[in-house]
This record gives structure tokens, C-alpha cells and sequence, in this order.
């Protein structure tokens, strides 16, 4: 069978049960307040909003980078789960980032793809837009380390 007509991976956790894992292995990820949203969670691929606040907001007025970073990281992170599971020790080993245009003072919206989920290593890159922009504020491409069960 072609990969072109390949059935795509079933998902083995929701875009619910993610959120609540993370509640609970993850919740410093929401001091101040919760700013990440899992929109959807699809075969190799998730969609995440980080909420605008002033608290990502970097000295002339722009969302920092770092804050970008967060949100690509996590939007990552967030693919592997849905695809493999509860596996919070998968570990980022590599994440690299092109800041294309300053985003709108307005919530951020990244699409993650996984490009390659093996057993040991996960490839996946990442844009983000302003929500309502079409073009990407933001390209982001990151490896994960899958620990062995």
C-alpha cells in the first residue's frame, strides 16, 4: 500500500483528556492564569491558541519570543501526545525558530504537523499566525526524544 493512501494513525488521547493531563503532571504552565488552549488535535498534527495577555508582551509593544517558543513547543508536544499517548517524559531535543513578521497584539494560533513519529525521535514543524492573519508570524521546527516504554 503507497503511504498516499496509507490509513492516517488513530489518536490515543483527545484533545480533552491532553488538557487534563497537563492540568496534572504540568500546572505550572499556568501560573497567572491559563494562556494555552488545545483547539484540536488531528492525526499527526494539532491546533493551539495562546490567549493575548500583557504578560507575553516584550518591551516596544510586540508578543516576546519567548512566548512564541512556549506556545511552538508545546503545540509539539501536544501532537505526540495525542498520537502516542500519556508519555510525560518526551523531552524536547531540538527546537529551532525563524521570527518572520511582528504579530498583531491579538491571541496566537499555531498549527503543528509531526513530519516524522518514530520510536525514539519525533519531527514536527509548527506555524503561527495572529489569529485572523493569514500570514505566519512565526516558523518553527523541533525534535522530541520519545523515551522507550
Amino acid at each position: 500500500m503507497s503511504k498516499a493512501n496509507a490509513t492516517p494513525p488513530a489518536l490515543k488521547m483527545s484533545a480533552e483528556e491532553i488538557t487534563a493531563f497537563l492540568d496534572e503532571e504540568f500546572p505550572q504552565i499556568h501560573l497567572g492564569g491559563r494562556s494555552f488552549i488545545i483547539e484540536e488535535v488531528a492525526p499527526m498534527a494539532a491546533r493551539m491558541r495562546m490567549l493575548y495577555h500583557e504578560r507575553h508582551i516584550r518591551p516596544g509593544g510586540t508578543i516576546s519570543g519567548p512566548a512564541m517558543m512556549s506556545l511552538a513547543d508545546l503545540a509539539l508536544y501536544v501532537a505526540i501526545l495525542a498520537q502516542l499517548g500519556p508519555v510525560a517524559l518526551a523531552v524536547t531535543t531540538n527546537l529551532n525558530f525563524n521570527f518572520m513578521r511582528k504579530p498583531a497584539q491579538r491571541d496566537l494560533i499555531a498549527e503543528c504537523r509531526l513530519l516524522k513519529l518514530g520510536r525514539t525521535l519525533a519531527v514536527g514543524d509548527v506555524a503561527i499566525r495572529s489569529d485572523g492573519e493569514g500570514e505566519m508570524v512565526c516558523h518553527a521546527t523541533g525534535t522530541y526524544a520519545i523515551p522507550r516504554g
